[in-house]
């Protein structure tokens, strides 16, 4: 079968190309892939090419499709899944397989897997890791965002704490603890702030820390002091640069006490820093964002290590567990992802989007990969709207679901849309 895709042949090398995709084996699958979000994991991908610690062969022989956080349908099943899987499943997929340790995964290691393309062959291993998960929605953007919602869950299972006097640790932010998010105002951030308010496992307080009025507005409109009330957290946004000493300010409202959960969540050495000056005894500092920089440091103070027992900790990617987590609580309606989205765009947008990632502004950036749609911000469907009766009608759907991207608009991309 020919399909198109977005394959990375280089350093900053990735191609929109058609090619044959080999006959499935018995134990593997053939998918269609419908949406698959974007990550800035797969900008520095793009960026180091096969320096990549999950690039697995020689790029230039055998470039890899790009893309992991996908979802989708199944439309030819090998024999030996054959009673486990069947022909019109919906999926979603784990790409952190964790086989033998290695760092192997689909959107970074495989030449027939990845997010960014029409069809997929989905080897064996994926299904015997128990990584091919269920998808019981017809809302598919979901699917794709339950792999970032997992690495959070993940980042808040990683973190670990133990009572004075034990050396058990006990695994999981401090339930009715203090949290802190430093930078925690992008598309990730807001998907942690949405977990540690309607998670299982919630801070009695939560601080979120940023420098962009405009995006801690967004953020404040989204996830409201009140609801965050209502769920029995005490919920502050801050604007660090408008303190002189903002760990002093932090601090304050938390009745002059430092914080047992820290989550750094961009990859700067003075946000690690400031991180670490925020915690308490026994506290815990959450690297979550990955750098590029393989020499990537930042100073940590050892005697606090020592005598407050500060440790730190990180996971790239979550869990099948996480996963599992991650689309039972979207099913049940306690999280929403949707807040993470601020972009939609087709296959073709899908290689220019991803070398610019880090200039673009806003959230998580939504491909529909069977479609031909340039990259188009949610807030801007109204002004495209006017000379385009298909970006007027995801306006109107879109002003009825709070300006957020949701079921209904993905229903109508779909019926409406061009193909690639």
């Amino acid at each position: 079968m020919k399909t198109k895709a977005v394959r990375l042949h280089g350093v900053n090398d990735l191609r929109l190309e058609e090619f044959e995709l080999p006959a499935i084996k018995e134990d593997e699958i053939l998918a269609k892939v419908v949406s698959d979000s974007l990550c800035m994991s797969s900008y520095k991908l793009a960026k180091q090419g096969d320096k990549h610690k999950r690039v697995r062969y020689d790029l230039k022989k055998h470039p890899i499709i790009l893309g992991h956080e996908f979802c989708g349908e199944l439309i030819e099943v090998g024999k030996k899944w054959s009673k486990k899987f069947k022909v019109g499943d919906h999926f979603s997929i784990q790409p952190a397989l964790n086989k033998d340790g290695t760092p192997w995964a689909p959107g970074y290691s495989y030449e027939h897997i990845g997010g960014d393309s029409q069809y997929v062959v989905i080897p064996s291993e994926v299904m015997e890791l128990d990584c091919l998960l269920p998808y019981p929605s017809d809302v598919f953007f979901m699917g794709s965002l339950s792999e970032p919602v997992s690495c959070v869950i993940g980042a808040f299972n990683a973190n670990y704490h133990s009572k004075p006097g034990s050396y058990v640790h006990e695994m999981g932010i401090v339930e009715g603890g203090a949290t802190v998010l430093v930078a925690g105002i992008g598309p990730m951030g807001l998907g942690a702030i949405d977990y540690a308010l309607h998670g299982p496992r919630r801070p009695r307080r939560l601080i979120v820390t940023g420098t962009k009025e405009e995006r801690l507005n967004r953020a404040r409109s989204l996830l409201t002091v009140e609801d965050a009330r209502a769920h029995g957290v005490d919920l502050h946004y801050v604007n660090t640069t408008e303190h002189t000493d903002p760990v002093a300010a932090l601090k304050a409202l938390n009745e002059g006490k430092l914080f047992d959960d820290v989550f750094v969540f961009a990859p700067a050495r003075d946000l690690v820093e400031f991180g670490a000056q925020l915690l308490g005894r026994d506290g815990c500092l959450n690297f979550f964002a990955g750098p590029s920089d393989t020499a990537f440091s930042a100073t940590f103070n050892f005697y606090g290590v020592h005598y407050e027992g500060h440790h730190v900790a990180a996971n790239s990617g979550g869990n099948n567990d996480d996963l599992h987590q991650a689309l039972e609580l979207m099913m049940r309606g306690q999280l929403n992802p949707a807040i993470m989205v601020t972009h939609v765009g087709g296959l073709n947008a899908v290689v220019q989007t991803t070398l610019e990632l880090d200039k673009i502004p806003g959230g998580k950036k939504l491909m529909y990969v069977q479609k031909n749609l340039e990259l188009v911000a949610i807030a801007e469907f109204a002004q495209h709207g006017k000379t385009n009766q298909f970006y007027a009608k995801l306006a109107e759907i879109c002003a009825r679901h709070n300006q957020l991207w949701n079921g209904e608009a993905e229903k109508y991309l779909l019926a409406h849309a061009p193909l690639i």
